[in-house]
């Protein structure tokens, strides 16, 4: 009885971890990926077989199978399912192992070194941006991941400037993912500032204000006339024309303005001169302006 106990309480204990193995693994099989399928003890059944774009593999005596976005434990149980119902085997034993991953990791975009590179395991995201040589000066900093498993997971990921924050999100990148670094939104500071011209929006939070983005051309010069600043904004209506009084904002009696993508500031080299300048004119400069980009 003690012995049957024992015996009892190994199968539990071995079912256990193999539960546990199945839910911790992580490397999911994706097209292109090339597989290594054995049945236990019957050797005719070894087959190395590629994934199909469609996820899929064929194989012998049983046909197509999607194995793609499963472990490959879960597509040892698919094919052991496939030989039972076409009534092949009665209690076969299948491994599944991937061999060799379908391709490299793909970085795109706003890096220095865009490309692809080999990995034969998951990285973090961190690393794969730094084989990349890291993000351009005009780099969004919302990357997109695109998972090799299953083409329509896209995951968000926010590289922060800050350290502890950026390396708090432990997100991996697979063998065939492909990582996209989309390029930075830029507003406009146009007039009688110290450097005209196009800043990205590259703020740790993604957000740049008007105090920001003045502080970032240098600061409006002596000559200019501050109380009479003009935000230039494109809507689903049109262009449309606020007033900034920015030496208001400058002493903490008006809240300081959040920009928008593609937003112009114009800060006036004199009265006439801000009488005399229409909005589409400071708009349609924008396409001639310098773009500073962040280092």
């Amino acid at each position: 009885m003690r012995k049957l106990k024992l015996i009892i309480a190994s199968a539990i204990l071995a079912a256990l971890t193999l539960s546990c193995v199945a839910q911790t693994e992580s490397l999911l099989i994706g097209p292109g990926d090339l597989l290594l399928v054995e049945v236990f003890d019957t050797p005719e059944m070894v087959q190395m077989v590629r994934v199909t774009d469609a996820g899929t593999v064929r194989l012998h005596l049983i046909g197509e199978l999607k194995l793609a976005g499963e472990t490959p434990i879960e597509a040892g149980k698919i094919v052991e399912k496939a030989l039972i119902d076409e009534k092949i085997m009665r209690e076969p034993q299948v491994s599944v192992r991937i061999e060799e991953n379908g391709t490299d990791v793909s970085v795109l975009g706003e890096v220095k070194d865009p490309g692809t590179y080999p990995i034969t395991t998951a990285q973090p995201i961190l690393k794969i941006l730094s084989l990349a040589g890291g993000l351009t000066g005009m780099a969004d900093r919302n990357v997109t991941v695109q998972r090799h498993h299953d083409r329509s997971q896209k995951i968000q990921y926010y590289l922060a400037n800050n350290a502890e924050q950026a390396l708090a999100d432990g997100l991996m990148v697979y063998p065939g993912d492909i990582v996209v670094v989309p390029r930075a939104a830029i507003v406009y500071v146009l007039g009688d500032v110290a450097r005209p011209g196009g800043y990205p929006i590259t703020t740790n939070d993604s957000r740049l204000t008007v105090l920001q983005a003045i502080a970032m051309a240098g600061s409006a010069n002596k000559t200019s006339v501050a109380s009479h600043v003009r935000l230039i904004r494109k809507t689903s209506e049109g262009q449309q024309e606020l007033p900034i009084q920015l030496a208001a904002i400058q002493k903490g009696k008006q809240p300081d303005l959040v920009l928008q993508p593609d937003d112009v500031l114009y800060v006036p080299f004199s009265w006439m001169k801000n009488v005399a300048i229409s909005a589409s004119s400071i708009a349609a400069s924008t396409s001639g302006a310098a773009v500073y980009v962040a280092h």
